[in-house]
């Protein structure tokens, strides 16, 4: 069984999260797989994000405001 660390994006409003993850590699069907923690941490993040608690999201993941360009 590997592990690789990775960046999941998580994309609300005007809004995005960089949330880092352990994926878990094996050799079953199900692999890549993330641990019950760490796609807690990505629910958790997205829900922050959706009611605007930047300060809840910001100590799980790197926030960013989007902001629209009109050409």
């Amino acid at each position: 069984m590997k592990t690789k660390t990775k960046n999941k994006i998580i994309h609300e409003g005007e809004y995005m999260a960089e949330v880092e993850v352990t994926m878990t590699y094996n050799d079953d069907d199900w692999s890549p797989y993330l641990s019950i923690e760490d796609a807690e941490k990505l629910d958790t993040v997205r829900l922050a994000l959706r009611q605007n608690d930047l300060k809840t999201a910001s100590k799980l993941a790197k926030i960013y405001h989007l902001t629209p360009i009109n050409c």
